[in-house]
C-alpha cells in the first residue's frame, strides 16, 4: 500500500501541510501512522479523506462541519457536489477519487454528464487532459499503484476510441494529411489518440500507426501515404537513443515533411531542432497549428 508524507498530501490536495497539522490537532481529522523507526506517514485512505475534505471545503462546507461527518456522510456530500458543480477542478477531484476507488460507475457518470454539457473535445481539454497530468504527478510520487493507473487509462482509451470511431473521415482531396505514431518501446498512447481525434475533427486526413513503431516500417508507411505532417509523442526515455538523436533522425530521413513532436522528453528539454521540426506543447497548441495550416501550403 502507498505511503505518503504530509508534503505528499499537500502536493496532491493543495492543502498546506501546516493546515493539515492544525486539522489533526483540532479535529482529529486524519491520524498519521508510524513506521517501525517512528516516522510519520499517511495511507491511501488518508489521501482519499483529504481529497474529499478539500473538495467540500472549496464548495462552501466549514471544516468544523466536515470533521463531524462520518466517512459515509462525507462520501454522500462529495457525490452531491460533483453532480451539481460545473467547476473543472471539482470534476478532476471526482475523477481522482473514482481512480483511487476503482469506481467505473462514477467515472462514467462524470464523463457522460460533462460530454452532454460541453461536448467530448471540451471535456477532454478541460477535465481529462489536466487529470492525466495529475496522474503523471501521482505516478512519479508513488501515490497510485499500477492497477489504478491501468484502470483509469483503459477507461479513457475506450472513450477516445469510441469518439474517433464516430467521426467521419475527410473526403476533401486537398485536405492535409497527418501520419501519427509512437517510437519503438513507447506505449503511452492516450495523447496520440486525442491528437488523432483533434486532427480528424478539423476535417484533415490521418493515418494512425499507434505504439512501438520501428523506424524502418515508418519509412515504408511514409512512402506509401506521403503525409504532409508526421506527428509523434515521446514520453519515455529510451536507453538506446536520446530524444535529440531520435528527432535528428526523423528530420534527416524525412527532410521534406513537417514533423510535429511533443511529450515529456521533448517539451522543455532545450533540444536543438532542425527547421522542419515543430514542438507542440499541448493540445491547444496542436489545435492552433491544425487550424492555421488547414488551407496553407506546407511550410508556409
Amino acid at each position: 500500500m502507498a505511503k505518503y508524507s504530509i508534503k505528499d498530501l499537500e502536493h496532491l490536495s493543495g492543502i498546506k501541510a501546516h493546515t493539515l497539522r492544525i486539522w489533526e490537532q483540532r479535529y482529529s481529522l486524519i491520524n498519521p501512522k508510524r513506521t517501525d523507526t517512528n516516522i510519520r506517514y499517511y495511507d491511501q485512505e488518508d489521501l482519499k479523506l483529504v481529497l474529499n475534505v478539500s473538495l467540500l471545503k472549496e464548495n462552501g462546507y466549514k471544516i468544523s462541519k466536515i470533521a463531524d461527518m462520518s466517512r459515509e456522510e462525507m462520501s454522500e456530500a462529495v457525490l452531491m457536489v460533483t453532480e451539481k458543480t460545473t467547476s473543472h477542478a471539482d470534476q478532476i477531484y471526482a475523477l481522482t477519487l473514482s481512480m483511487i476507488d476503482l469506481d467505473e460507475q462514477r467515472f462514467e457518470k462524470i464523463i457522460s454528464s460533462n460530454t452532454l454539457k460541453h461536448g467530448f473535445e471540451r471535456t477532454m481539454l478541460n477535465i481529462i487532459y489536466p487529470f492525466l497530468s495529475k496522474i503523471g504527478i501521482m505516478w512519479m510520487t508513488d501515490s497510485i499503484n499500477p492497477a489504478q493507473e491501468h484502470f483509469i487509462s483503459h477507461l479513457i482509451r475506450q472513450k477516445l476510441i469510441v469518439a474517433i470511431d464516430g467521426q467521419y473521415p475527410s473526403v476533401d482531396v486537398n485536405a492535409k494529411k497527418y501520419m501519427m505514431f509512437l517510437p519503438e518501446k513507447e506505449l503511452h498512447e492516450l495523447s496520440l489518440l486525442f491528437a488523432n481525434f483533434l486532427v480528424r475533427a478539423r476535417d484533415c486526413k490521418s493515418i494512425y500507426l499507434g505504439q512501438d513503431m520501428p523506424f524502418h516500417d515508418l519509412h515504408v508507411a511514409h512512402e506509401l501515404y506521403k503525409p504532409d505532417y508526421l506527428l509523434t509523442i515521446i514520453t519515455s526515455r529510451d536507453a538506446n537513443i536520446s530524444p535529440q538523436d531520435y528527432v535528428n533522425n526523423l528530420s534527416e530521413r524525412f527532410p521534406e515533411t513537417t514533423i510535429l513532436v511533443s511529450g515529456g522528453q521533448i517539451i522543455g528539454q532545450d533540444l536543438d531542432l532542425n527547421d522542419n521540426i515543430v514542438q507542440i506543447a499541448n493540445p491547444n497548441h496542436l489545435i492552433s497549428f491544425i487550424e492555421e495550416n488547414v488551407s496553407q501550403p506546407v511550410g508556409k
